[in-house]
């Protein structure tokens, strides 16, 4: 069975098209290689990933000719899920990280997270004041490892802006999923109209032009077959500003987790790395977190009053 190619894309930061861009990545994907672990969160990097372009105007890398929205939400509902503990991991980082954008914040009502996984990082935000969490999860397989008292908190789907009444919510978060949308403006813009004035939308992304991600290029991490995108510090900031927020901002941040996971990230043979891997798992070294700027990048911005 062939492929349908799908027509190109204009960038989907800032709408340029095709003679704005240049190749970035070559096709690189395997169906053999393609697997239910293929579309989870922190699976063990396959370096494989669709035909990416560059656009000059903005500084977005991403794939012009995209699978559909549809094909999308389809391979996140059939993925699997084995990364709870790294959840809570990347959660600890996250709430670090944006405690001094919550600091500004006047209410602490209503919080949605877009892409919450396990809900790890609502349990943080309930500690941290707020009253209502809310959180959408495509993954039933993700939902279904979240704790029990977590699970009145989720809602299994992929994000609708129509779910949710206008300007409800004080704070939306969305960590590590925008690079796998098809249309991050539209999640970024619905996410505006769903805040209360002066209320937060935050994301993470990947920063492609960060160091560690420049040294390993096609061996890097974040070359994934479900981003569609992979943004630089200033586009991810550039998203927000060309969406209607105001007080933009951006800072690069640490993550902790255990050296058996960060093995699992280091671009070497399957068998040696998965033998390591095992060898450390459960030991004393294992239960000690290293924390490393790897590249990863929180950007904000508020709804106008």
């Amino acid at each position: 069975m062939h492929e349908t190619i799908a027509a190109a894309r204009p960038c989907p930061l800032c709408g340029s098209g095709s003679d704005h861009a240049e190749p970035f990545l070559s096709d690189s994907r395997d169906a053999a290689k393609v697997s239910a672990s293929s579309f989870a969160s922190r699976k063990v990097p396959e370096y494989m990933s669709h035909a990416m372009v560059r656009c000059r105007v903005c500084d977005l890398a991403y794939v012009d000719r995209a699978p559909s929205q549809a094909t999308l939400a389809a391979s996140y509902h059939e993925a699997d899920y084995d990364s709870a503990d790294e959840a809570e991991d990347a959660a600890d980082a996250y709430a670090r990280a944006i405690a001094p954008v919550l600091e500004t914040l006047k209410g602490r009502g209503a919080a949605l997270e877009i892409g919450t996984g396990t809900g790890a990082f609502l349990e943080r935000l309930q500690k941290a004041g707020f009253q209502e969490l809310v959180g959408v999860e495509p993954s039933p397989a993700a939902i279904a490892a979240a704790p029990a008292h977590r699970k009145p908190w989720i809602r299994e789907g992929i994000f609708v802006e129509q779910d949710f009444a206008p300007g409800s919510f004080d704070l939306i978060c969305c960590f590590m999923t925008l690079e796998h949308v098809r249309d991050p403006g539209a999640l970024v813009a619905s996410a505006r109209r769903l805040l209360k004035p002066g209320g937060v939308f935050v994301s993470v992304t990947h920063d492609r032009r960060a160091w560690l991600n420049r040294l390993l290029g096609c061996r890097s991490p974040i070359v994934d077959i479900e981003h569609m995108q992979l943004f630089s510090d200033e586009s991810a900031k550039g998203l927000l500003a060309r969406n209607g927020y105001v007080e933009v901002g951006g800072a690069s941040f640490r993550n902790a987790y255990s050296p058996s996971y960060w093995l699992r990230l280091v671009p070497m043979p399957d068998r040696l790395k998965s033998n390591l891997t095992a060898a450390l798992r459960g030991t004393w070294l294992d239960r000690r977190k290293l924390a490393a700027n790897v590249g990863n990048f929180m950007s904000w911005g508020f709804r106008p009053h």
